[in-house]
This record gives structure tokens, sequence and C-alpha cells, in this order.
């Protein structure tokens, strides 16, 4: 098929993540235009904020950061972060997107000195922190964020707070006028990289999430575990700041469940897995017990699974937890029924962590056209003939291998596409 009449063979990405980063890269180095458009501050999406991932454990800051020197490298990317699609209009070789921009209140001469953060009073909650602890108004969004540039919280905007913020920056790189703006781009393709959310475990209403501090998610758990987290790294039970010395690991936290998610989302057992070797790694005499309905750790990373079964401190127990309800003394309480045994359980533990699921993230809002959708709210368009892309989980639920491996045949559709070479 020629690609005669198409007006634009530039790519289109929508989300920031490692699918879209991913996508934008290969699509470029192939030798097309790219528009990265991401809503946060800086790239990087879910995998900035694990603390390590599979299948090496690596810290996912040196991996982005290759990423990242490759997107300064190439002129054919353009990135715009804090950026939202709000309208699409058209169809393949012809889409117009109208793209917000909202205000990051700090100009492209920001050098990262961190005077504005230094004249900063106010407290915001930490968004990569997932609210877990405070930050300065005026912020980087993490220590290796990219774009590494400063924001300025909306709440000092107006404020003489504000005015000082603005004063102790010395390149003039504040900017409190700063409203919210758009433009349109004109695209051949779009590749809709938009990721996922964790699962609201406020909603699984019999583990009482949103009543003990003590409990928590597997993301937060991440945050708690790493370096540049809340605890700096160390694993504390949050409402005490103690080590923890016996500790619940809950699979399938609303995943497999018609009333939650009804599907599995793949990363769950892994990471909990992971978390018991955070434990063990910092705490030599911590107790994990791991509650599951079956374990899912799939190709060479069942090596993982079967080190942590020969731990004689981790205790596998098949069930999934009716409930958990606070003890008289606060501590969480773990209620229900070991499958194997038919024992009725009521145990204490210093931290639960909830392994949730992976919800897309077109679950807080659908996206600025109508895509294909399965019942889940999965992207899933059908081949490459309308222009229309998904990669990473925005398709489904997948690991970061598989989120790298699906970006790299979005881009190669989103290539067929402007060239006009698509295939149904």
């Amino acid at each position: 098929m020629s690609h005669q009449g198409l007006s634009s063979q530039t790519i289109a990405v929508v989300g920031g993540g490692i699918s879209g980063i991913t996508t934008a890269l290969e699509a470029a180095e192939a030798g097309y235009d790219v528009v990265l458009l991401e809503r946060s501050p800086s790239l990087g999406g879910r995998v900035a904020q694990l603390n390590r991932y599979f299948p090496k454990l690596c810290h996912p800051t040196c991996g982005l950061e290759i990423n990242y020197q490759r997107i300064k490298k190439n002129r054919r990317i353009k990135v715009y972060t804090m950026a939202t699609v709000a309208n699409v209009a058209g169809s393949r070789g012809d889409f117009t997107l109208t793209v917000t921009l909202s205000p990051r209140h700090v100009k492209t001469t920001c050098t990262a000195c961190g005077d504005c953060a230094a004249a900063a009073e106010t407290t915001v909650a930490n968004p990569f922190n997932y609210g877990l602890d405070q930050l300065k108004a005026a912020y980087l969004p993490h220590e290796m964020a990219f774009p590494m540039r400063y924001v300025v919280a909306p709440q000092v905007i107006g404020t003489p707070e504000g005015e000082r913020i603005k004063a102790a920056c010395k390149y003039d790189a504040i900017d409190l006028d700063e409203q919210e703006s758009s433009f349109e781009l004109k695209a051949g393709a779009i590749v809709w990289a938009t990721g996922w959310q964790p699962y609201d475990a406020g909603r699984i209403t019999p583990y009482h999430y949103d009543e003990s501090p003590d409990i928590v998610t597997n993301v937060e758990m991440e945050r708690l575990a790493a370096h540049d987290g809340p605890t700096k790294g160390k694993i504390l039970r949050p409402s005490t700041g103690e080590p923890p010395k016996r500790v619940a690991l809950i699979q399938c936290a609303g995943s497999r469940d018609y009333n939650h998610l009804p599907y599995c989302s793949r990363i769950c057992c892994l990471a909990s897995m992971k978390h018991a070797a955070y434990l063990r790694e910092q705490y030599a005499d911590v107790e994990v017990d791991i509650y599951y309905i079956d374990i899912r750790a799939h190709d060479k990373l069942e090596n993982f699974y079967k080190k942590l079964r020969n731990d004689p401190q981790v205790r596998w127990i098949k069930s999934k937890p009716a409930s958990i309800v606070p003890g008289p003394d606060g501590v969480p309480l773990v209620c229900g029924e070991n499958t194997l045994t038919r024992e009725i359980y009521r145990t204490p533990y210093d931290m639960v962590v909830l392994a949730v699921g992976m919800q897309p993230s077109t679950a807080a809002g659908r996206p600025a056209m109508d895509v294909p959708m399965d019942e889940y709210g999965f992207i899933v368009p059908e081949g490459s003939d309308g222009g229309l892309m998904s990669a990473g989980v925005a398709s489904g639920p997948l690991d970061v291998s598989m989120s790298v491996q699906s970006a790299t045949a979005a881009a190669l559709k989103a290539i067929q596409a402007v060239s006009g070479r698509a295939r149904p």
C-alpha cells in the first residue's frame, strides 16, 4: 500500500513510562519524528518508583538513565511533560491531538540548584512516594528526574511565600504567572502507553487498609525499601518507626476476584517474593508469611521462588485471607482458613503488605478518543491500519521486560502505519 496522501509521518506516544520511552526511542532511532507526552513532571512512570526490578534485582535508575541519554542525543524526539491529551480528531495519517500543558512554574533555565526549595516553607504530599511523606512546595520530583527541573506547587502561587521562592532563584527560572496552555499536534499514528495504577486497596473493605498505617500496599513497600524513600531505605513499621519482627505478604489483594479485578496481574507474586527478600536482607530475625492462592513465577524466575522456599524464616500459607482486623493493641490480625490444613487462623503481624493488582490508567478516565478496549479497560486496537496502537501495561498486565518487548512491537506497528505499510 502506498503512503501517498498520508499527511504526517510523526508518531505521537502518549505516556512516558518505560513503554512510552522505549516506543519513542525505537521509532526515532529508525528515522521517524516522535512526540512523547507525559502527564507528570518527569519521565519513568511506575518503573522509576521501584526500588529494584527483575530479573537481576537491578535498580531501575541505571536502565532509565541510559534511555534518558539516548533521548538527549536524538533530535527526532520531542518530550513534553505535564502534558495531557484533551482531544483527538482525524484518522490514520492525519490525526490532530489537542495537548494541554499544566503549569510547572519553572522554566527550562532551571539548574536544579535547590535554592527555591530552601526558600519554601509549605510542605505537600510527595506523589513519588505515594504520599507516604512530605516535600517542600518547590521540589524536584525525585533525585534522578528527567527532565532535571524543579516544580512549584500550586499551593504557594499568589502568596508571599511564592514571591520568596521566586526571589531565591538566581537564574530567574521561576514563573509564578504561568497558566495552563494548549497546542495542536499533527501525527500519523498514536501509541497509547498510558500505563497502570495500583488498585485502590481501600475498596477491599474486609482488609481495612485505610484504618491502619501498618497495612501498606506493594507499591508503597517499594518506596519504603528505596534509599530515596520516606524511610531512606530502612523498612520500618509505619506506626512506631521500629523494625518489624513479623510481616504478612498477602497475594491477590483485590485480584482474581469478581468483586474487584477478575484477572491476574502477572507481577504480584514475584513482587511479594522480592519484598520477602528485602526484609530478609535487612533483618536476620524477621519472620515473613506469604499468603497465596497459587504462586506464579514464570520462566527463569522460578529459581528465585525456589531460593525463598528454602528459607526457614519464610513461611508459605495457601490461603486467601478473609479479613484483616485491628487487634486490641492496634496490631493487624490476619484472619482466614488455611486451604491445605483447614486450620482457622487469626495471626498478629507488625506489618501487612497487600499485593494489589495492576489496573489500567483508563480506569481514572478514558482516552481522549474512542479506542478499542477490552472489558477491563485495557486498550486493544486490532492491527495498525487504523493508526492506533497500545504498548506496555496499557495493553494488559505485563512485567518490565515484557513491557519493553510490547513497546518495541508498538514502534514497528506505528512505523508501518505512518509509512503506509500497515497490515490488519
